[in-house]
């Protein structure tokens, strides 16, 4: 068995934890797969989003293998990478998107925090479960649940190890959308569809400003916005022209609306 699916639809990339018998949780080897996927995908030019997602309706990732997690530790490439396999990768330059269905808990949920937003299904719960057993959060969660949820939120998360349902996460802005259990991917795929159609340049270099602009003071994060933009509407001009005189004779594509 794989421990580790993808699957292209179109320009989008689907990568599936696939160990549903143990609730998607990850080992060594799952750790290198889910590695082996992103860099995959962010040296492809015909891949412009990626989903990260679980097999089965029950989990999206219960965290680390607890039962292997030796393996985490001396897997080659770990403090390149991270235990998880992806979650120190920061270069990514690509939108990325988590489909979450059933346990989004402990290492899962630094993974979900590792994509730029988190599409769950109604049966989503999320919590730092591993509070209980002394084990920390070494793969980027008390970095990114505060730059996501603010840091009371994810100060309450980290020391509590509450377990929140997906309504709950959604309120926190933890997640962006909840969708019918068992949607989440399809959900996702959709966005990441209509992210396909958008200019590519001016998307890519928005989210670099975003991510590299949050930790600067203000000032600084307007001028490493206009530096990151100097060029962006050069490479594309043609498309942007085009896409302007559409919009000034009336084209003007439906934008994405999140479900009620």
């Amino acid at each position: 068995m794989t421990n580790v699916l993808t699957e292209r639809h179109d320009r989008t990339f689907v990568v599936t934890i696939n160990r549903s018998d143990v609730r998607n949780c990850v080992d060594g080897e799952t750790a290198q797969g889910l590695f082996e996927a992103v860099d995959a995908f962010r040296g492809d030019d015909t891949l412009d989003v990626l989903v990260l997602t679980g097999a089965g309706d029950v989990s999206f990732c219960a965290g680390a293998d607890l039962k292997n997690i030796g393996t985490l530790a001396t897997r080659p490439g770990r403090t390149e990478t991270g235990y998880m396999g992806i979650s120190l990768i920061t270069d990514v330059g690509k939108p990325t998107i988590a489909a979450v269905n059933g346990y989004c808990v402990a290492g899962g949920l630094e993974l979900a925090c590792w994509c730029d937003f988190r599409i769950a299904g109604a049966n989503a719960q999320f919590g730092v479960l591993n509070r209980r057993w002394g084990v920390p959060l070494i793969d980027g969660g008390t970095q990114r649940l505060p730059r996501i949820v603010g840091l009371g939120n994810a100060l309450y998360l980290i020391e509590t190890g509450a377990q929140l349902n997906a309504e709950q996460a959604l309120r926190f802005g933890l997640v962006q959308e909840v969708v019918p259990e068992g949607q989440a991917l399809t959900r996702a795929l959709e966005i990441a569809s209509t992210l396909s159609t958008y200019p590519q340049v001016a998307m890519r270099n928005d989210r670099q400003a975003a991510f590299e602009g949050i930790a600067l003071p203000f000032d600084e994060g307007l001028a490493l916005e206009a530096r990151i933009h100097h060029d962006s509407l050069t490479p594309e001009g043609p498309d942007v022209n085009e896409r302007l005189a559409k919009f000034a004779a009336g084209d003007r594509p439906k934008p994405i609306s999140p479900p009620n």
